[in-house]
């Protein structure tokens, strides 16, 4: 029987972070319908309060989709095990990563949010399954920029950050050794 550790969705955060997502698209609306006017001429140009209004109409309209999922999503989000780990953790999850393709993971901050980069021998491969453009361009982003296209997050999981980074380390470093 193969030991196995579950982290599940945690449906508070998501639904916290999905009214976070609904304010921001309401604060876009506003921006594009009735743009406030700021007399300033960097951020009072009306083209720019366009723009960022559209901007986050578009991506926390995404984000807001994508929680929506992950709201009605039963499977935990997160699966340790022997054979390596399953993300189901958020937008960019990859699904199951073998202890064996894991060459370190590494804490990254971005935005004061701390989340894991699991670097990987084959990068390319786990980009080239994703179906949609939108998330191979964002894990590409990843790699680009941190060296990896495999983030996780607690934000959306029944953990905090610590008690995530000490599960996943030790189970690695168990492999390892």
């Amino acid at each position: 029987m193969i030991e196995q550790i579950e982290i599940p969705l945690s449906k508070n955060k998501l639904t916290l972070m999905l009214i976070g997502s609904f304010v921001f698209i309401a604060a876009g609306i506003w921006f594009v319908i009735k743009p406030p006017t700021i007399n300033n001429p960097i951020i009072g140009n009306p083209k720019l309060i366009l723009s960022v209004g559209i901007s986050s109409i578009l991506f926390f309209g995404l984000c807001a989709f994508y929680l929506g999922k992950k709201l009605t999503d039963k499977t935990p989000g997160l699966i340790i095990n022997k054979i390596g780990l399953t993300d189901n953790s958020g937008g960019l999850s990859v699904g199951m990563i073998p202890w064996n393709d894991i060459k370190a993971i590494t804490i990254e901050t971005a935005a004061n949010q701390r989340f894991l980069m699991i670097k990987v021998k084959n990068p390319d491969e786990y980009i080239e399954k994703q179906k949609g453009l939108v998330k191979k361009k964002a894990m590409q982003m990843n790699n680009n920029y941190y060296g990896s296209p495999i983030s996780i997050s607690a934000n959306g999981l029944k953990c905090n950050f610590d008690e995530l980074y000490k599960t996943i380390k030790d189970k690695f470093d168990n492999h390892k050794a």
